[in-house]
């Protein structure tokens, strides 16, 4: 039932997703009122189905199908039914399939968002839309089909472990993938402006929007996988540059260079063309960066499956870049700016320099992250490119890029005067080198971690400054108190208070990065049962060990009494953990985190009879900054993607926000 039920659903998208983008199509050309009324049937039909045919897989899953063969690949009766929902996104069909769901989720928010808006131009947004929807679709009913009925196996295991192993698989995932989906929505509205050929501000506004919301939860999967790997892998750290985390980190480069470049065509009207193109690429990316994921092409402990889609995603990926390489050359006679540059000193200048910067860095990581697989492809050899490479070219042009955050929002556009340049960048100036003077009493003094330093508390600084200044302003001209003042300065620059709390935020996590990444303290010990030992000024002692049966696996946790100048502080327990069909167990570390730094104990062995424990201990300094910064990161981005009440206004009364109302924020 449910095999057959699933298989309807799917072929229901992919019928409709078809239909959709044939008529979206033929309706951006003739301006049929009934045919618009049926692209939006047809693509809100395809992403019923979509969700429909994941309802259907849960229920598959939570019942325990072994009927249905992604069921019997990834489920279990001994897992708790939370890991089996989980186990959705397990695995290369159920990842396909969900993703399907993240579309039509999108896109049902996508037409509600838009309703009767802009009408010469949704067909082909909606028609871009339904033709991403009839690829996966595609999928699903093919080459990925999760819904095949077969005869169950004997035994059954459940996901990966690593998968069953704390409940940020829960999030991260989903996160993720509701970054990498939404990714659609700006591209298909991409695509229809140049079909169209309508380049205007109004419709970059909305692009730039619909981009704001992928963006934002691209930055907090990332965030969340760096968090997954620091809480489950046991190696102490949090990014490794594995191409599975490089996957999901360049459509962001490209996508934060987009918003920035964007932002500057709306101002000023220049860099059309270049605003587009990353638009274009950061889609582009995301499906390079699905094939990178599900292709089982990289080895990764991100690639949990080897798959035949690895040359459909390659060609579909040929024929997205094929299709905007064209449309693009078609429409170069109006991308013609609007405006000009006037000074090399402005915020103008900075805004490009931001952008080509963005550029290499995404250069650099995708060229790191593939050259071992075209090396292999070309010339059979086996290449590594590890951390050496990518944190001596990306490093640099992280601590610029910083840099230009505080440099950028400090000038003014158009151009700016030797005086007017100095006295915007003497006083940031002086809080970088106050925080590079903190960071050097500390002991934190190599010139990577000084600059960082130095780079963030300038854009700190500026970026404080920026927030205070219409508040103050507004008291000056008002007799507002300081609440109703800053309710006034948010009304007034929603967007750029947004983006201003993100800046903070980067700036935040630039120094945690820094710090944790050039100051962790290391060491390997054995304990016997009630020994002690000294590591960095904790006193860390083995009490024993305990085990627990879950249904889906044994847990074995040793006790270790943390203690700091003689007083306990806290106990650790870090495990191990034994899954039924594997033959190795798999570890939990355990860690006591402050905002100073983090006590991080990863279990190497623990005696059965809880004689002995061998652990690696790491001192991880300002690692909860990272956690702490990217929760600044969202609140800003959310700051900046909530809705005015003009365009609340606008969307309820079918029309588009005043446009001097978003562009003066």
């Amino acid at each position: 039932m449910n095999s057959s039920l699933g298989q309807l659903l799917i072929l229901t998208a992919l019928c409709t997703a078809s239909a959709g983008a044939v008529v979206g199509f033929a309706t951006g050309r003739s301006r049929s009122e009934k045919g618009i009324l049926w692209t939006r049937r047809l693509a809100a039909a395809c992403s019923w189905a979509l969700i429909g045919a994941n309802v259907v897989m849960v229920k598959a899953l939570l019942q325990r199908d072994f009927t249905v063969r992604y069921v019997d690949q990834v489920g279990s009766h001994d897992v708790p039914d939370f890991i089996a929902v989980v186990s959705l996104w397990s695995a290369l069909e159920g990842s396909i399939l969900f993703w399907g769901a993240v579309l039509g989720v999108y896109v049902l928010g996508f037409l509600w968002a838009m309703k009767d808006r802009q009408r010469d131009l949704m067909p082909y947004a909606l028609a871009t839309i339904c033709v991403v929807g009839a690829f996966f679709a595609f999928l699903i009913a093919g080459p990925a089909d999760p819904f095949a009925a077969v005869t169950p196996r004997s035994f059954h295991g459940g996901p990966n472990p690593l998968l069953q192993n704390h409940y940020l698989m829960i999030v991260h995932p989903p996160t993720l993938y509701l970054g990498y989906v939404g990714m659609t929505i700006p591209f298909s509205m991409g695509i229809a402006a140049l079909l169209a050929g309508r380049l205007g501000t109004a419709w970059m506004r909305s692009m730039r929007l619909a981009m704001l919301v992928p963006w934002g939860f691209l930055s907090i999967g990332i965030v969340l996988g760096g968090w997954w790997a620091y809480e489950v892998l046991g190696w102490g750290g949090y990014w490794a540059w594995d191409p599975v985390e490089n996957a999901s980190f360049l459509p962001w480069l490209s996508g934060t260079a987009f918003l920035h470049a964007a932002m500057l065509q709306e101002r000023r009207g220049i860099l059309k063309g270049w605003t587009l193109v990353l638009l274009l690429a950061t889609f582009a990316l995301t499906i390079l960066g699905t094939f990178m994921t599900r292709s089982g092409v990289f080895n990764s402990v991100h690639s949990f499956t080897q798959s035949p889609i690895g040359p459909i995603f390659l060609v579909f990926l040929a024929i997205v870049m094929i299709v905007s390489v064209v449309l693009l050359s078609l429409r170069m006679h109006l991308m013609e700016p609007d405006g000009e540059f006037k000074s090399p000193v402005s915020r103008d200048a900075a805004f490009v320099l931001n952008n080509l910067l963005f550029t290499a860095f995404t250069f650099v990581v995708l060229v790191g992250t593939v050259f071992p697989l075209l090396a292999e492809a070309v010339r059979g050899v086996k290449v590594s490119v590890g951390e050496p490479y990518f944190n001596l070219l990306s490093v640099p042009i992280g601590v610029a890029i910083v840099f230009l955050m505080g440099v950028g929002p400090a000038l003014p556009w158009g151009r700016a005067t030797p005086a007017e340049t100095q006295k915007a960048l003497m006083m940031p100036a002086i809080a970088g080198a106050v925080l590079c003077l903190i960071a050097f009493a500390i002991g934190w003094r190599t010139f990577w971690v000084q600059a960082t330093w130095f780079v963030s508390g300038f854009a700190g600084a500026v970026t404080l400054r920026d927030l205070w200044t219409p508040v103050a302003a507004i008291r000056r001209r008002s007799s507002m108190g300081l609440g109703a003042a800053i309710s006034e300065a948010y009304r007034r620059g929603r967007r750029r208070v947004g983006g201003q709390v993100v800046h903070l935020g980067v700036a935040l996590m630039a120094i945690a990065i820094a710090t944790s990444s050039s100051y962790q303290v290391t060491e390997e010990l054995v304990l016997d049962r009630g020994e002690t030992a000294e590591v960095a000024g904790w006193t860390l002692r083995f009490d024993g060990t305990t085990k627990t049966q879950e249904p889906h696996r044994q847990v074995v946790a040793a006790s270790i009494v943390v203690s700091k100048d003689g007083a306990e502080v806290t106990t650790l327990h870090p495990a191990m953990n034994r899954y039924k069909g594997q033959m190795n167990p798999i570890g939990t570390p355990s860690v006591h985190s402050r905002l100073g730094g983090d006590l991080y104990l990863s279990a190497m062995q623990i005696d059965d009879a809880g004689a002995y424990v061998g652990l690696r201990v790491f001192m991880n300094p300002l690692v909860a900054w990272i956690w702490l910064a990217a929760g600044v990161m969202v609140l800003g981005c959310l700051i900046a993607a909530w809705p005015s009440r003009a365009a609340r206004a606008a969307s309820a009364e079918g029309g588009d926000p005043e446009p001097a109302t978003e562009a003066a924020a």
